[in-house]
């Protein structure tokens, strides 16, 4: 009786601690092939004992998969705060639950090497975002990627800046933001 009371209780800690280490997400770039361009997004930090506890909020941003941009929208509730991509920089992310759910794997500023996970409900648009000087409007997803293979752009393979008059003629305005937003 008393070896079987051991056995369950071993088991018990066994299975605690597997679920604990799944449940933790990888900070590995290798394991997050799409990449996140975010434009812009509002949130409310939370501070404890005057440190930052959490941010939630929403945003815009372009998801780059399997060669294409889509446009998302997105809200999320974060450890740390989310910021906005600087110039052409994407984000690494994965899908959680395809279409509904992204876990992008974002730096934490002020500390080299550290990343943090963070989940963003997402509603994936049929076209993509484009930034002008006039502000953000909405592109055909074809039209962006003629603009993506002209510039040589492609952040899923590590063409994270495109060239202007790339593979093509004179390449348009840039669709992400020669202007950098406020974080």
């Amino acid at each position: 009786m008393r070896v079987s009371k051991l056995r369950a209780a071993s088991l018990l800690l066994v299975g605690m601690l597997m679920s604990t280490m799944l449940s933790a997400e990888s900070k590995n770039v290798a394991d997050y092939p799409l990449r996140l361009h975010i434009f812009g997004r509002s949130q409310t930090t939370f501070y404890h004992a005057r440190a930052a506890d959490e941010a939630k909020g929403d945003g815009r941003a372009n998801l780059y998969e399997n060669g294409e941009a889509h446009g998302v929208d997105f809200n999320y509730d974060c450890d740390y705060k989310v910021r906005t991509s600087f110039g052409y920089e994407t984000y690494p992310a994965r899908w959680k639950k395809p279409g509904k759910e992204l876990v992008v794997l974002l730096p934490v500023f002020g500390k080299s090497g550290q990343f943090f996970t963070c989940h963003f409900d997402t509603d994936v648009k049929d076209f993509a975002y484009a930034e002008t000087k006039n502000g953000l409007r909405s592109e055909p997803v074809a039209e962006f990627k003629q603009w993506m293979q002209r510039t040589d752009y492609d952040p899923e393979h590590g063409k994270d800046v495109p060239v202007k008059g790339g593979a093509g003629a004179e390449a348009p305005p840039p669709p992400t933001g020669a202007t950098s937003q406020p974080r």
